[in-house]
C-alpha cells in the first residue's frame, strides 16, 4: 500500500512537492482552505523560470508570461539612481498569480495530487512528539507524512509543541506589510525610468515601486508597520506630480499582504513533519520572492521522502532535506537578512551616500527572484570597485562601524549555517540552532 502524504495549504512548494511524489507513487492529498479556482493575489508574480525544470514542471504557455524589464532603484533623496542590467540568461519571467496556480495544479493533478477545497487547516494532530495528522473544518484526516505548506502564519507549525525545537512566531521587523494595486493611466506620457524601485521612500523604514505599464501603473508599497487605506491614498498623492501616467482609480488589486523576510527556520522538520516555503520562511529576505526557492526546496523534500530507506519519515531521514536545503539555498538566504537589517541601521542619509559615493554600483542592485547569496551582491573579483568602496566607506567613520557590524553578522551566519549538523542529534541540533537564531536578534 502506497505511504499516505498530506500537504497543508497549497502553496507553492507544498503542491510542487506533492506532484512529485505523487507521480512517484505516493498517495497525496493537498488541503486548502480556498474555493477551486480563487488562489492567487490580482496581480502579477516574478520568478526564476529556471526553478520549474527543477521541479519536473514545464515552462507555462508562452503567451501566458512576458520577460521582466530592468528596474531603477532611487535613492531616498529621490535623485541619485542606480540601473539593473539583467543578463539575458537570468531574465525572470511575469505572471499572472492566478496563471502561476493554474499552472502548478495541473501539473499536480495530472500527476495524480488529490486536492479537498474549502477545508480550513487549523492545527496539527500529535501522538507523543510524532505529527499524525491534522485537523481541519472538515473533519480529522491522518498520514504518514504532514508537509507544512500553509505559509508565514502557518496553523499547524504554530500549534506544534515546544519539545519539536520549531520556531512559531514572525517578529514585526521579519515580515513586511506590502499594498499593491494596478491604477489608471492618466496619460500617455512617456517615461524614462518605467520600473522604479524606491529605497526608504520618504525616510520610512521599507520599499515601495511604481511600474508604468502599457495600460496601467503598478504601485507596491511595503512598511515594516502597519498602515492602512488613509497612508496609501496619501502616498498616492505625493508620487503623482513625478509621475503622470498614475491615474487616480484603482482597476485591479487594493490589497494588503504580509510576507516573511527573514531567514529560514532553524528547525524544519520533525517526526511525521516538514515545513516548506512560507512555513519555513524561504522568502529572499532582501526582496520577499519565495516561488523559485520553494521549487527548488520541493525537489530536496520530494527526493528525501522517496530515498528514505524505512519510509517512516522520521526527523533523523527529514533532517537529510534541512541539510541539503541550507547547503543549496539556506547558507545564501541567512546572510541575506544581516544585509536587510544593515539598512535599519542606515539613516536616509547614509542611502543617499551609498548611491553616490559609489558603494553601491548598478552591480550590486542586480538581484533578481534567484538571487540567493550575499556573494551575489558583492563581486570579488572587481579589486578596483572593492578598493573604491573601501575608500568611500572609510571617509564616513559612523557608515564604516554600521558596514563592519553587518559584515560580521554576515560572516557569523555564513560560518553558522556551513556548520549545520550533518546528521539529526537533539543535542547538537539545539546548540546550533540557539547560535543561528541568535545572530539575527
Amino acid at each position: 500500500m502506497a505511504k499516505k502524504i498530506i500537504v497543508a495549504g497549497l502553496g507553492h512548494g507544498g503542491i510542487a512537492t506533492a506532484a512529485i511524489l505523487a507521480e512517484s507513487g505516493y498517495d497525496v492529498t493537498v488541503y486548502e482552505m480556498k474555493s477551486e479556482g480563487t488562489l492567487g493575489y490580482d496581480w502579477t508574480d516574478i520568478f526564476d523560470p529556471k526553478a520549474l525544470k527543477i521541479a519536473e514542471m514545464d515552462m507555462p504557455d508562452e503567451d501566458k508570461f512576458e520577460y521582466k524589464e530592468d528596474m531603477t532603484f532611487v535613492a531616498p533623496n529621490g535623485f541619485s539612481k542606480l540601473y539593473q542590467h539583467v543578463p539575458e540568461k537570468e531574465l525572470e519571467i511575469k505572471m499572472e498569480r492566478k496563471d502561476i496556480y493554474d499552472h502548478f495544479i495541473k501539473n499536480a493533478v495530472d500527476k495524480g495530487v488529490k486536492i479537498v477545497y474549502d477545508c480550513e487547516v487549523q492545527k496539527p494532530i500529535m501522538l507523543g512528539n510524532r505529527v499524525v495528522g491534522i485537523r481541519t473544518s472538515n473533519g480529522d484526516f491522518f498520514a504518514d507524512l504532514i508537509i507544512d505548506s500553509c505559509g508565514m502564519n502557518s496553523p499547524v507549525r504554530r500549534n506544534l509543541p515546544k519539545s519539536l525545537m520549531i520556531e512559531k512566531e514572525v517578529t514585526r521587523k521579519q515580515k513586511i506589510t506590502i499594498f499593491r494595486a494596478f491604477y489608471n493611466k492618466a496619460s500617455d506620457v512617456e517615461v524614462d525610468d518605467k520600473f522604479k524601485v524606491l529605497i526608504r521612500p520618504e525616510g520610512v523604514e521599507g520599499i515601495s515601486w511604481i511600474a508604468s505599464e502599457d495600460e496601467h501603473t503598478d504601485i507596491l508599497i511595503g512598511r515594516f508597520e502597519e498602515f492602512d487605506m488613509d497612508e496609501v491614498n496619501r502616498i498616492i498623492e505625493n508620487l503623482r506630480p513625478t509621475n503622470p501616467r498614475l491615474g487616480t482609480e484603482i482597476v485591479r488589486g487594493g490589497q494588503f499582504v504580509e510576507i516573511p523576510v527573514r531567514h529560514p527556520l532553524s528547525v524544519m522538520v520533525a517526526d511525521g513533519y516538514a515545513a516548506i516555503g512560507d512555513s519555513a520562511f524561504m522568502t529572499v529576505p532582501l526582496i520577499g520572492s519565495g516561488i523559485a526557492n520553494s521549487l527548488k526546496a520541493a525537489r530536496i523534500l520530494a527526493e528525501t521522502v522517496i530515498n528514505d530507506p524505512a519510509q517512516a519519515f522520521s526527523v533523523e531521514t527529514l533532517w537529510k532535506y534541512q541539510v541539503l536545503f541550507y547547503k543549496h539555498l539556506g547558507t545564501g538566504l541567512a546572510p541575506l537578512e544581516c544585509v536587510k537589517n544593515l539598512m535599519f541601521k542606515f539613516t536616509p542619509e547614509d542611502l543617499d551616500y551609498c548611491f553616490s559615493s559609489g558603494i553601491l554600483t548598478d552591480y550590486n542592485v542586480t538581484m533578481t527572484a534567484n538571487f540567493g547569496s550575499f556573494f551575489d551582491v558583492i563581486d570579488f573579483f572587481d579589486v578596483p570597485d572593492l578598493i573604491n568602496k573601501a575608500k568611500q566607506s572609510v571617509a564616513d567613520p559612523v557608515l564604516l562601524m554600521k558596514m563592519i557590524g553587518a559584515g560580521n553578522r554576515i560572516s557569523a551566519a555564513t560560518a553558522t549555517c556551513l556548520a549545520i549538523p550533518r546528521k539529526w542529534d537533539r543535542k547538537l541540533v539545539e546548540i546550533w540552532a540557539k547560535a543561528y537564531t541568535k545572530i539575527f536578534e
